[in-house]
C-alpha cells in the first residue's frame, strides 16, 4: 500500500514539474512571438513615417531583404544595414505618402518567424493617383530580436500597371556586375565591371570608362554613373585609381593627375582584352575632376573614340587661387607638398591632412559640403575622409588641362551649369576643342556656384538628365 502511494505521489510530482516547465516554455515562446510581432509593426510604422534610420535599426548587421518577384522593374533586395539603407533612402522622395494596413499577423511554430498579410496604399507624386497592391511577407528574427531576413512578396503585374511600367517587365533586368583587376604601371587596380540588362555572351558591346571626382573611390559617383550607363545598354567600368580604395599604391590618397591619366589609359588596355568589349567603340566619361583627367587622357589616346563630361572641374594657375587662398595660399600648399615629398624620399613617412572638415581649416576641403559629410551620400565606409596626402598639392595646383583641348579632335559632349564649379572655364575648354562633333548642354538652376556641382554627383534629377543625354551621345558615336 505504501509503495503504491509513493509511486502515485512521484507521478503527480513529475506531472506537475513537466507541466510547469511546459507552461514556462510556452510563456517564453509567446513573449518572443509578441516581441517579434511588435517589431514587424514598428517596421511598417517606420515606413509610413519615412524614417530610414528607424528601419535600418530593426535589422541585423548581416540581414537580407529579398524581393523574389521584382520582375526586373524593382531592385532584387539588399544585404546588410547599409544595403538596406541604400534600398529605402531613394524610395520615399518618389511618393507623397504611404500606408500599410495590416490584415493578418501571426508568429509561426518557430516564434522567430513571423508572417504578415498587408495592403499597400501609396500616393503617387503630382496627384497621379494612388497605387494599391496586396503584400505577403515573412520576417525572420535572431535571438536579439533583430530582423535577419525580410521577404517581400507582391503582385508584380499590378505593380507594373500602377507605375506604368508594364512594357518593362520582359525588357529590363537589374544590372549585373563583377569585380575585376588589372595592372597599371605594375600596380594592381581593382574595379567593378557592369553589364547591360540583356547582356548576351558572345556579343560585343560599346564600352565606357567612368571616372569620379578627386579623392573618390569607385563606389561613389563613378560607380553610380557606370551602373546607370550599363542600364542604357553599355558595358561600363568604374575602378579605384592608384593610391585609392582597393587598388595598390602609396602614399595613400595621393591625388596625382599624371598617374590618374595613365590609369585611364591602362584601363582601356585592360578592356581591349575582354571578348565582350567592342574594341573599336570605347568611350570615356568623367565627373568633376574626373572630367579633367578624362579629357586629357582622351586627347592623348586614340583608342578613346568619344568623350563626355558632367559638372567638369577645369582649372588653371589663376583659377586655383580662387579656391586656395590666392597666390600666397597656393604657394604655401605647393611648398608643403614639396616638403612632404622630400620627407617621404628621406624617411619613407607620409604626411596627411583631412580630406574634408567643417572645423579644420587645413583640410583639403573645408566647409559644409554635404555630399562628402553625409553617410547617405558620399561619406561611405570605402572613402577616407581623414586622409589626404599633402604631396598632392603640387601635382594638383600646377595642373593645366587647357593645352589638351587643341588636341581633342573627336566627339565631345559636356553637361554643365552656372551653378556648377568654374562655368566659364568649361565654356573656354569647349570652345578650344577643334572637333566639329561637339555639344555643350547648359542646365538651368537657381543654385549658386558651386553648389549645383554636388547635385550631379548623386541626385536623381541631375544624374538622370546627364545619363539620358550622354547615353544618346554615346549611342550615336560609339
Amino acid at each position: 500500500m505504501k509503495r503504491s502511494v509513493i509511486i502515485l505521489m512521484g507521478a503527480l510530482f513529475f506531472s506537475c514539474s513537466y507541466s510547469e516547465k511546459t507552461t514556462e516554455a510556452n510563456t517564453m515562446k509567446e513573449e518572443i512571438a509578441q516581441n517579434n510581432k511588435n517589431s514587424v509593426k514598428a517596421f511598417f510604422k517606420a515606413l509610413e513615417a519615412e524614417n530610414v534610420d528607424a528601419i535600418v535599426d530593426l535589422f541585423a548587421a548581416d540581414a537580407k531583404h529579398i524581393n523574389p518577384y521584382h520582375s526586373g522593374i524593382f531592385p532584387k533586395g539588399a544585404t546588410g544595414k547599409e544595403g538596406i539603407r541604400a534600398y529605402w533612402t531613394p524610395v520615399f522622395p518618389n511618393f507623397d505618402g504611404m500606408t500599410f494596413p495590416i490584415e493578418e499577423l501571426y508568429a509561426m511554430e518557430n516564434p522567430n518567424k513571423v508572417f504578415v498579410k498587408y495592403a499597400g496604399n501609396i500616393q503617387l507624386k503630382n496627384n497621379a493617383g494612388i497605387y494599391n497592391n496586396d503584400y505577403y511577407s515573412t520576417f525572420t528574427f535572431n535571438e536579439d530580436g533583430k530582423i535577419t531576413e525580410y521577404v517581400e512578396i507582391f503582385n508584380p503585374i499590378v505593380a507594373a500597371q500602377g507605375f506604368r511600367l508594364t512594357d518593362k517587365i520582359t525588357q529590363h533586368k537589374p544590372f549585373t556586375m563583377k569585380k575585376i583587376q588589372f595592372k597599371s604601371e605594375g600596380l594592381n587596380l581593382v574595379g567593378n565591371l557592369y553589364f547591360p540588362p540583356n547582356y548576351q555572351e558572345g556579343k560585343q558591346y560599346p564600352t565606357i570608362v567612368c571616372s569620379g571626382s578627386w579623392t573618390t573611390v569607385k563606389e561613389q559617383m563613378a560607380g553610380l554613373y557606370a551602373q546607370r550607363f550599363a542600364n542604357e545598354g553599355f558595358i561600363t567600368l568604374a575602378f579605384d585609381f592608384r593610391n585609392y580604395g582597393e587598388s595598390e599604391g602609396v602614399p595613400r590618397s595621393w591625388e596625382n593627375p599624371t598617374m590618374k591619366i595613365q590609369d585611364i589609359k591602362n584601363a582601356i588596355t585592360y578592356l581591349e582584352t575582354l571578348p565582350e568589349v567592342d574594341k573599336n567603340n570605347i568611350g570615356a566619361f568623367g565627373v568633376c575632376a574626373g572630367s579633367m583627367y578624362t579629357l586629357m587622357a582622351s586627347s592623348e589616346d586614340d583608342r578613346i573614340k568619344a568623350v563626355a563630361t558632367t559638372a567638369s572641374w577645369l582649372h588653371d594657375a589663376e583659377a586655383v587661387k580662387l579656391f586656395y587662398g590666392g597666390e600666397e595660399g597656393v604657394q604655401q600648399r605647393i611648398a608643403a607638398a614639396q616638403a612632404a615629398k622630400k620627407k617621404y624620399a628621406e624617411t619613407g613617412e607620409f604626411s596627411y591632412i583631412k580630406a574634408i572638415s567643417t572645423t579644420d581649416e587645413t583640410a583639403a576641403m573645408f566647409g559644409e559640403f554635404d555630399y562628402y559629410l553625409n553617410p547617405e551620400r558620399g561619406a561611405i565606409p570605402q572613402w577616407n575622409a581623414d586622409q589626404f596626402a599633402v604631396a598632392t598639392w603640387e601635382d594638383w595646383l600646377t595642373l593645366d588641362p587647357f593645352p589638351s583641348a587643341s588636341k581633342l579632335n573627336k566627339p565631345l559632349f559636356m553637361v554643365h551649369s552656372d551653378g556648377c564649379v568654374l562655368p566659364d572655364y568649361t565654356k573656354k575648354y569647349f570652345e578650344a576643342v577643334p572637333s566639329k562633333n561637339k555639344e555643350l548642354v547648359w542646365v538651368e538652376t537657381d543654385l549658386a556656384s558651386p553648389m549645383h556641382q554636388f547635385a550631379f554627383y548623386d541626385q536623381d534629377k541631375e544624374v538622370s538628365l546627364a545619363v539620358e543625354k550622354t547615353s544618346e551621345f554615346f549611342r550615336t558615336n560609339l
